[in-house]
């Protein structure tokens, strides 16, 4: 499957048996986007959290 990246608007190429959860990132900006729901052979998209090291602190 394919759907439009949210932040360049590249191509983003969907495994059709992907899940909800699941991170697809984006070839042309490095962008990555969780797959937030599925229905009727749709996908939706939203921004990946980013999770930063915190170190121990």
């Amino acid at each position: 499957m394919k759907k439009e990246c949210i932040d360049c608007g590249g191509e983003l190429n969907i495994p059709d048996d992907a899940v909800v959860g699941e991170i697809v990132s984006c070839p042309d900006c490095g962008g990555d986007f969780e797959i937030s729901s599925t229905s009727n052979g749709s996908m939706d998209l939203k921004r990946a959290e980013s999770v930063g090291e915190d170190w121990g602190e």
